[in-house]
């Protein structure tokens, strides 16, 4: 293990520096959990967490800048320089009777009991900074070796105490690349259906992490195999198995082909990453069977909207990245017609706000099935052509303009404003008053049903 790299992070200074005040105080003290993992593993730890004999009270005085995450649970987050470090006291944990916290802890000055209580055995390592001895009590540095997730005693335990663990280990096992232990892969089988416990939040944090992460498929692949799905995601599920026409989908049925574009994505943010696993799974509902055998999906973007809708609404998403994935899932069929569209309607999609997300969503949904991508192509011709004019231009005719002409309010006023800017950004009505000349001209509701009929 090399420690000149992060030696001179700031987080590092700071973690050393809470272990060197620990133990002139006489208290033991070493960095803790997935630091040492990380180190391990040849990676740069993002925060290093240091475990002591200390009690709670001596942190509290030794850290006066301090925030107490739970008083409860001995754990204080230090102000330390400009960094700020987790040092929890040495514990061990009663049952968990909630399926998420313990119902009593007990404070400890052994390294070793604290160890009995964590999660996995990589995650349970102490390393002394100063020495770099590590203490392994568990086994974990070799499960590291080995690319094995294990929990640290039994996994049928370390489930019910806390549900969430249950998606953590596959969170790690796709992070890392590692094998599940056959005992954990039965223990998430066998206690998925407690996952329906868990508030949304944890959940969607939890999934969010493994789509943003490194190995997403590996994630869902496994979520789909030990029945996790079935309880935090049943649409995705019930993918499996929805066969689609070979000719464009050659790679096959919905829930692979949702697999190979996870393995397409490349540091997505969530907005992305929940667009690319939701976008087909209207397909679901939709999915007919014509004469010729040949299934068909028709609209199945539109009941895909609704279903992420719905599903971002479940997992409590705020409402904008709900609003991104939910307009993305509904458009990502409209790039299939670009080249027969009119320039005003490609100006619009321009100017969605999610339209780069939408763009990149086609991008991999045609690189993970047909590989066709002239359209993508075309897009970008035409956005590069448009240069900085991606921005709709303030319409010539406003809702009061409809009043004025003699239209009742309604919801036939949307339409009519639509169909009226299509044609300013077309050139068709250069300047507003041609445009009212042309509203006063066409004063009657029916030729504006039929024209936005037409335009559907």
């Amino acid at each position: 293990m090399r420690m000149e790299s992060i030696s001179r992070s700031s987080s590092y200074k700071a973690a050393l520096k809470a272990v060197s005040i620990l133990r002139k105080e006489g208290c033991l003290a070493y960095f803790v959990g997935g630091a040492v993992r990380d180190l391990l593993l040849g990676r740069m730890p993002k925060d290093i967490d240091v475990a002591s004999s200390a009690h709670p009270s001596i942190l509290s005085k030794l850290f006066p800048k301090n925030i107490e995450v739970g008083a409860s649970f001995g754990i204080v987050k230090a102000m330390i320089d400009d960094s700020v470090i987790e040092i929890a006291s040495f514990r061990t944990e009663d049952e968990y009777t909630d399926g998420r916290r313990p119902d009593r802890i007990c404070y400890s000055e052994s390294p070793e009991a604290d160890a009995l209580r964590r999660d996995f055995t990589m995650n349970a390592l102490f390393l002394d900074p100063e020495s770099g001895e590590i203490l392994d009590f568990v086994g974990g540095r070799e499960d590291i070796g080995r690319g094995l997730l294990r929990t640290v005693g039994d996994a049928n335990k370390r489930f019910e105490e806390d549900h969430l663990r249950i998606l953590r280990a596959l969170r790690f096992a796709s992070r890392f690349g590692f094998e599940m232990d056959s005992a954990v892969s039965e223990a998430t089988r066998k206690n998925a259906g407690s996952l329906s416990r868990i508030s949304a939040e944890r959940i969607r944090d939890e999934l969010s992490l493994m789509l943003c992460g490194p190995r997403p498929a590996m994630a869902f692949r496994l979520m789909a195999d030990l029945k996790v799905l079935d309880t935090v995601l049943p649409e995705i599920m019930a993918m499996r198995g929805v066969e689609q026409c070979p000719e464009y989908h050659p790679e096959g049925d919905v829930f692979e082909h949702t697999m190979i574009m996870l393995e397409h994505l490349a540091l997505p943010d969530p907005a992305l990453a929940w667009s690319v696993l939701l976008h087909d799974v209207g397909k679901v509902p939709a999915k007919s069977v014509g004469d010729d055998g040949v299934p068909h999906f028709y609209r199945h973007e539109r009941l895909g909207a609704s279903m992420a809708s719905e599903i971002m609404a479940r997992l409590k998403f705020p409402s904008r990245i709900a609003e991104t994935v939910t307009q993305a899932v509904g458009g990502h069929m409209v790039f299939a017609q670009i080249e027969k569209m009119k320039e005003s309607k490609w100006k619009r999609i321009f100017a969605r706000e999610s339209f780069p997300i939408e763009l990149e969503l086609h991008r991999i949904d045609c690189a993970s099935s047909h590989k066709k991508n002239e359209n993508y192509c075309l897009m970008l011709d035409r956005l590069v052509a448009l240069a900085s004019q991606t921005a709709l231009p303030e319409p010539f005719v406003r809702g009061r303009d409809l009043i004025s002409a003699g239209f009742e309010p309604g919801p036939l006023f949307s339409g009519i404003l639509s169909n009226l800017l299509d044609m300013q950004m077309e050139g068709l009505l250069p300047s507003r008053e041609d445009a009212l000349a042309f509203l006063s001209e066409h004063a009657d509701e029916q030729f504006w049903r039929d024209k936005i009929s037409a335009a559907d």
